[in-house]
């Protein structure tokens, strides 16, 4: 009676032949394209190679007075900038200074990359349903599934390196500003665009003098949220060639280094807050602007 509770599977001769043929689909399909997709992500890696570059040549006085300007002007409270300085002048002092410099450049550029690829395509996925429609389950399958999963296909598609963690952390950072984009665009008040439509604006002119500034605050919410996500992918993504602090959290991983781990843990941590504080201050002050203006 066992065979009542078995549940009806394909023949494992069939399944056998068709995870074959799959797989050989791929790798034919690898070894004929991938020095071609490989040459089209090659501006990333000079982008990315450059960042780089500017981070660890910048002395580490300018890089603090900087980040501390940032976040004076985003927030214009003293906590947020005295709290984010210590935070870097502490991250420098346990020795961990090139390796967050090298994070942020990877976070910088994958946000760069998220923000000019999401918000288009929030636009139109505000401006058509039936765009909404397609791109809506796509979003929802790169959302769930785990990481470690589209790592496979990109890496045997551009091997290891910069290039091919730079594209596995776009893809699970980018939702959050496409959904957030359309959703604040889908919620700018009808009322002010029917006054839009009164005064003759074009399509495009109700879109840049609109619903992007007022859309604007929860936007920042999405570029919040997608810089939280790519901080979060950071060690993950060390397992494929990505320079930074996860390489050192993986390392403690491997070799049992309880302290490493910890301290470079804990710089992970403290720029995820830097970042976080900074864009939810700035997001609010926007929100603050936007309520004045209606009132």
């Amino acid at each position: 009676m066992d065979w009542l509770w078995t549940f009806p599977h394909m023949d494992d001769t069939h399944l056998r032949m068709l995870r074959s043929t799959i797989d050989d689909s791929f790798r034919s399909f690898t070894r004929a394209w991938g020095d071609p997709i490989q040459a089209l992500f090659e501006p990333l890696r000079i982008l990315l190679v450059w960042m780089e570059w500017i981070m660890l040549a910048t002395p580490w006085p300018i890089i603090i007075l900087a980040v501390a300007a940032l976040a004076w002007a985003a927030s214009r409270r003293w906590p947020i900038v005295i709290g984010s300085v210590l935070t870097l002048l502490l991250i420098g002092y346990f020795d961990m200074w090139e390796d967050t410099m090298r994070t942020i450049s990877m976070i910088i550029v994958c946000t760069l990359i998220s923000l000019v690829v999401g918000i288009p395509v929030g636009i139109a996925m505000a401006r058509s349903g039936r765009v909404r429609g397609v791109i809506s389950p796509i979003l929802d399958v790169m959302q769930t599934l785990p990481s470690f999963v589209y790592l496979i296909p990109v890496v045997m598609l551009m091997g290891i390196g910069r290039v091919p963690g730079l594209i596995a952390v776009v893809i699970y950072a980018i939702p959050p500003i496409i959904r957030l984009t359309d959703l604040g665009i889908r919620l700018v008040n009808k009322e002010v665009l029917e006054a839009s439509d009164a005064f003759g604006s074009s399509s495009w002119q109700k879109l840049v003098n609109v619903q992007l500034p007022l859309a604007m605050p929860t936007i920042m919410t999405g570029i919040n949220q997608t810089i939280m996500m790519a901080l979060a992918m950071v060690v993950i993504a060390s397992m494929i060639g990505v320079q930074g602090l996860g390489q050192p959290v993986l390392r403690a991983i491997n070799n049992q280094y309880f302290t490493m781990g910890i301290f470079n843990g804990l710089a992970i941590v403290g720029i995820a807050i830097i970042f976080d504080r900074i864009s939810q201050a700035f997001g609010q002050r926007l929100q603050r602007h936007k309520e004045h203006g209606h009132a």
